[in-house]
């Protein structure tokens, strides 16, 4: 790696280990990512050539969900977990579009993106960010940051965009989501994206999806790509909002959206469910 790559990065940044996020930020067409991240980027092109696409079907996803809590769910206040770099369209700004003041806080550990929330929430009293680990719930919402900005006592919108996939079977997702679930006010929302194996139904795209996986545990050291029964357990407890579990470009579509992911449509699935 040049010399010169490396002192540009902030302090506290390893630009020779490639990162999720900054993986992901490339994938989005961002500029915060290095060349090792964008070596993992060409290998997951190769294997799924309208990546892009899909990730830009997240970012549409997530604009489509919040959107939907601030203005039909009525949920003033978000707890963004695995938030990621920041980039248009972020979560505070879609919220406080339909319901100006709305509280939210990221939550995430890469140093990259503390940098960048730190900067970009510098000046707004409404928005904070969190330096946890997902694997950590009880650290989250008991951060005072947390507190300060979160009213457990009303409904809140737990956003978990891309992050149970980066759990291992192992680290027990289920039980992580619940803990962060447990506090939360009924009439809470919660909304998941998360990688999906369609197993024998789709045999090509299977085959992908299982690629893939081994890519990114590889190079990352994390990435799970679930059948639909494994991903719809998420949701035990909660009431599943129309039209359910679907590829992500499916969840009430709008004249805004772009994305048109091709095999990789069927490899990225979210829904939503209300806590009763």
């Amino acid at each position: 790696m040049p010399e010169s790559e490396q002192e540009s990065a902030p302090g506290g940044i390893d630009t020779t280990k490639p990162s999720v996020s900054r993986v992901y930020d490339y994938m989005l067409g961002g500029k915060d990512n290095y060349e090792i991240d964008r070596q993992v980027a060409a290998a997951v092109l190769k294997i799924a050539p309208d990546a892009p696409q899909a990730a830009q079907a997240n970012r549409e996803f997530l604009r489509r969900t919040v959107r939907h809590l601030a203005a039909e769910a009525g949920i003033r206040q978000f707890l963004d977990i695995g938030s990621g770099l920041p980039t248009q369209g972020n979560v505070h700004e879609i919220a406080q579009s339909v319901s100006p003041g709305a509280h939210v806080v990221y939550v995430d550990h890469d140093p990259i993106v503390l940098v960048h929330g730190r900067a970009l929430l510098a000046v707004d009293e409404t928005t904070t960010i969190v330096n946890a680990d997902v694997r950590d719930p009880d650290a989250i919402i008991g951060d005072p940051k947390t507190r300060a900005l979160i009213d457990f006592e009303e409904p809140v919108g737990l956003l978990m965009f891309g992050i149970l996939h980066h759990l291992a079977d192992d680290e027990n997702p289920g039980s992580v989501l619940g803990r962060l679930v447990e506090p939360l006010a009924s009439g809470s929302h919660v909304v998941i994206s998360h990688f999906h194996n369609p197993g024998e139904a789709l045999p090509e795209v299977s085959e992908q999806a299982y690629t893939a996986e081994r890519l990114f545990n590889e190079h990352l050291g994390t990435g799970r790509w679930r059948t639909r029964e494994q991903i719809l357990a998420y949701f035990d407890g909660l009431e599943l909002v129309e039209p359910g579990l679907v590829p992500l470009p499916e969840w009430r579509a709008d004249s805004a959206d772009h994305a048109t992911p091709g095999i990789t449509y069927h490899t990225f699935v979210g829904g939503v469910g209300r806590k009763p």
